[in-house]
């Protein structure tokens, strides 16, 4: 397995397309709008790139299969009103795989680490907190436009990577 970076259109789809394939047969998801998602990596449209900085990545196996997809974000106004520098991530989807999610997970700290980041918070989104944030643990029926929704077994790959609830909504 590879992570790569997401940097061009083919990347930017295929991040697009994995969740709509992993979640091809579950009724209760609600796909969000392409554009929606586009708009939270694109430095013209969302503010928040004007103190912070975001990257994205693809997961892939030997066979150039996605296997899951992350991005992270550092928010300088976020971070600095925590007791430690902390950063985040958010768009977090894999397979039934608790390696590949590791993979993703490191992925994520590392880059946040080189960045001068302590902690990392998650899942959360770049900008606004009210779409794509949390996890969903629990109630696992169809959600409201924006609301996070999940596969079950995520909890399982944060607890054991050693994820602690902080914040239950």
């Amino acid at each position: 397995m590879k992570t790569i970076e997401v940097l061009t259109d083919a990347h930017r789809r295929e991040f697009l397309d994995f969740a709509k394939r992993l979640y091809k047969e579950d009724p209760d998801w609600v796909c969000p709008l392409d554009s929606q998602i586009e708009s939270v990596f694109d430095p013209a449209r969302n503010i928040t790139f004007r103190h912070g900085e975001a990257t994205r990545w693809l997961l892939v196996d030997e066979n150039d299969k996605t296997m899951g997809r992350v991005a992270a974000f550092i928010d300088e106004i976020r971070s600095k009103a925590n007791r430690q520098p902390t950063g985040g991530f958010g768009f977090f989807e894999v397979t039934y795989s608790r390696e590949a999610a590791f993979m993703l997970f490191d992925t994520v700290r590392k880059w946040l680490s080189d960045r001068g980041m302590e902690a990392m918070d998650g899942p959360i989104n770049f900008g606004e907190n009210d779409n794509y944030w949390g996890l969903l643990v629990e109630g696992f029926i169809q959600p409201g436009f924006g609301m996070p929704y999940n596969k079950k077994y995520y909890r399982r790959f944060f607890e054991d990577y050693g994820f602690r609830v902080y914040f239950e909504q």
